[in-house]
């Protein structure tokens, strides 16, 4: 009796963050799909897609929490086909913003960055004390740490725009924090498949 009420308190406390952590994705998303837009950051529109990608994978998460672990490994390759996605698409925009020859608006990349950085932060420390609860769990932690990772590449790409007054800085930054979004995906399936194995 006790083991089910301590899992019923457990899946009532990750339905709080996952609810939480959704939102914060879903009103980040619109503003640096936006400020990305506006201002041509290659950082920004990545940041902002992968955002997108949190807000479905979190949503999912919710969905399947408490139906065991078939279901958890389902989100969790579902993320990890998201993050690869994202990786796959900033190199594609990339190369797109090469042949543009566009330079972005470090000022809006900077105020965004830092806005981001603190929303995916506060969602981080949210997820941290869930990240060892089951597959689900932590392949989200993954996800927001990776976010985090992401929103301080932006900042030091809208410093070296700033700087150089070149699209470099934020093009090298979007390749790099694509790659980190490759490599977790690998990782992410992986662990998700051998659950996902195991649980039949």
């Amino acid at each position: 009796m006790d083991e089910c009420c301590s899992v019923i308190t457990v899946s009532g406390r990750q339905r709080r963050v996952f609810r939480i952590v959704f939102w914060v994705n879903v009103l980040m998303f619109f503003l640096e799909a936006t400020a990305g837009l506006l201002s041509y950051s290659t950082a920004l529109l990545a940041d902002s897609a992968d955002m997108l990608g949190d807000a479905i994978v979190y949503g999912f998460s919710l969905y399947v929490i408490g139906r065991g672990r078939k279901w958890h490994a389902r989100a969790a390759i579902l993320k990890g086909m998201l993050m690869a996605v994202f990786g796959v698409g900033v190199f594609v925009q990339v190369v797109l913003k090469v042949l543009q020859g566009l330079v972005p608006v470090a000022e809006v990349m900077g105020v965004l960055g830092t806005l981001a950085l603190l929303a995916n932060v506060c969602c981080l420390l949210l997820l941290w004390r869930h990240r060892h609860d089951d597959i689900n769990m932590r392949s989200s932690w993954v996800c927001s740490r990776n976010d985090v990772i992401g929103n301080v590449g932006v900042l030091f790409a809208a410093l070296g725009v700033s700087l150089t007054g070149s699209a470099w800085p934020d093009i090298v930054v979007g390749l790099f924090v694509a790659a980190i979004f490759v490599r977790s995906a690998i990782l992410v399936l992986r662990e998700a498949t051998q659950e996902l194995q195991h649980s039949h």
